[in-house]
C-alpha cells in the first residue's frame, strides 16, 4: 500500500452553499469542460461534503478544501482556508 504525501492531495475552490449541519459543509465547484460532440465549453457543477472544525464557514463564503482521509460516509474533504467571506 502506497502512502499518500500530503503535496499530493486534491485541492479545490468552491462556495459554500449550505453549513446547516454541526462541522460539515457543502462546497460548490464550478468548472468548464469540452462537449466531446460540439466542442463547446458547457459549464457543470460538482458538490463536496467538507469537514469544518469550527463552524466558521457561512453560505456563500468562498473557501479552498483539501482531500483528505474518509472522515464520514460522505465527507472526504477538509476546509483549509476562507478565501473570501460573504456580505
Amino acid at each position: 500500500m502506497e502512502k499518500v504525501k500530503k503535496e499530493n492531495r486534491k485541492e479545490r475552490i468552491g462556495i459554500v452553499v449550505s453549513n446547516k449541519m454541526n462541522k460539515s459543509v457543502v462546497v460548490r465547484v464550478n468548472y468548464q469542460k469540452m462537449d466531446p460532440l460540439y466542442k463547446k465549453y458547457v459549464k457543470k457543477a460538482s458538490k463536496f461534503m467538507a469537514h469544518d472544525e469550527n463552524n466558521e464557514c457561512g453560505i456563500g463564503d468562498k473557501v479552498r478544501i483539501v482531500e483528505t482521509r474518509p472522515l464520514s460516509k460522505n465527507k472526504h474533504w477538509r476546509v483549509v482556508e476562507i478565501i473570501e467571506k460573504s456580505k
